[in-house]
């Protein structure tokens, strides 16, 4: 568990925020001259946390601005070992404080209002507030019409557990509660989506749970793919672990769901109707809902980005980071958030000195965790190729007949990873 003091943001403490971002913004001739620009960043996830930080790091004298509606922020990795009844939620969980220290203003409310012509963004409190660059990391936002039967409501029976906070908790609850002998089912979308070998992750930590506490239980894994990210490896630590316990099934064996109705519980697929005790349905995904207000979506729901610049395609000024881009080969991770909100802010920094900026090259990993002390790990490189990120030479991903030591290694390295990348982006 990793120790935390957190000071909860109070709403006085967010409305005095926004007030004195207003009065300040309000008051642009002498200030204005004496700034190095004025940045506004939406979303305060390891994309958006970083940038803020990264753009203060670079220029003491410019106005960054973190807009972010929850005072606290909670992880979603390592949120499947909360799942399993490995961790606390509080080890997730990180505020905002360290931030503000920095000197980055944070506000704490929501964004109703992206106004690109007048470079303007307004808060549900109706403040408006002017950005020479707006950066949005507005995460993911699930496509409930691409899945019949899934809403909000369904969520509170069969819950998606991919926004990591009470969905974690209520999954966790379902799975305390299930008797020996009861099936779990996951749901798994198509790509893209948040994470891809998330799920499977998921998966090897709830066998983990049911074979230590329900050993007559077992995972059912329904797949709108045939294959996926590090499978060899997974399924080789399943074989090894849980022998018959997780049971498969991909596209070409019927297993996308194609509906689910959440009054009996039960998931439809092109080839059948299941009814598991519990229920976790990961639904289709899209872009962060403010990506939609500013315009920076396209039809794939995803936004359409400059690799070099993070600049919308579809919105002069507004750049956009993390999950919600159409990145090409990079994966929608942390690791990839943060070296793409690192990388954009040496971008912007060097857009409002009138410098052309350097092509970024990003690096990412990825850990999973399949039960405790047993690890593996993918690592690449990307830059921009044409309109996409492309995979570049220098990446690894671990062997698959890897002796035990080397899986425990990772186990440990990921717990570092995690460690590292929390208290370079939130202190």
């Amino acid at each position: 568990m990793i120790p935390m003091t957190r000071r909860p943001m109070t709403r006085r403490n967010a409305v005095l925020g926004i007030t004195a971002a207003a009065a300040t913004l309000a008051r642009p001739s002498i200030l204005r001259a004496q700034s190095a620009g004025r940045v506004v960043v939406v979303g305060g996830g390891f994309g958006g946390a970083a940038c803020a930080r990264a753009l203060k790091a670079a220029q003491k004298n410019m106005q960054v601005i973190l807009i972010e509606p929850n005072a606290v922020f909670t992880s979603c990795p390592f949120s499947n070992a909360v799942i399993a009844g490995l961790r606390d939620i509080e080890a997730q969980q990180f505020d905002y404080d360290k931030i503000a220290a920095d000197g980055v203003t944070v506000i704490g409310q929501a964004v109703t209002t992206i106004d690109p012509e007048r470079r303007s963004v307004v808060t549900n409190d109706g403040v408006a507030l002017p950005y020479d660059r707006l950066v949005l990391s507005p995460g993911i936002d699930f496509h409930v019409e691409a899945l019949p039967g899934y809403d909000d409501a369904a969520s509170e029976k069969m819950p998606h557990a991919w926004k990591a906070g009470a969905q974690t908790l209520l999954l966790r609850r379902q799975l305390e509660a299930m008797a020996d002998g009861g099936t779990v089912a996951i749901a798994i979308p198509a790509n893209p989506s948040r994470c891809p070998p998330a799920p499977y992750e998921r998966a090897s930590l709830i066998a983990h749970y049911l074979k230590a506490n329900k050993p007559r239980s077992k995972v059912l894994v329904l797949d709108a793919k045939d294959n996926f990210s590090q499978q060899r490896l997974f399924e080789k630590a399943w074989k090894e672990l849980y022998g018959d316990m997780i049971e498969r099934i991909g596209l070409s064996q019927g297993g996308r769901v194609t509906s689910v109705d959440p009054s009996t519980r039960t998931i439809v697929t092109e080839f059948g109707n299941y009814t598991p005790d519990v229920a976790n349905v990961i639904p289709p995904q899209r872009a962060g809902r403010i990506a939609g207000i500013a315009g920076a979506a396209d039809a794939t729901g995803w936004c359409p980005i400059d690799p070099v610049t993070f600049e919308s395609k579809l919105v002069k000024n507004i750049h956009v980071i993390g999950d919600a881009c159409l990145g090409g080969g990079i994966p929608k991770s942390a690791s990839a958030a943060s070296a793409q909100g690192k990388a954009c802010a040496a971008v912007i920094v060097a857009l409002l000195a009138g410098r052309t900026p350097e092509p970024p090259r990003l690096t990412g990993v990825c850990y999973n965790t399949v039960a405790p002390g047993y690890g593996f790990s993918l690592a690449g490189n990307y830059q921009p190729k044409g309109d996409i990120f492309a995979e570049v030479e220098g990446g690894a991903t671990s062997p698959v007949d890897a002796p035990r030591e080397l899986r425990a290694r990772e186990a440990a390295e990921a717990e570092r990873w995690f460690q590292t990348i929390t208290a370079d982006t939130f202190g």
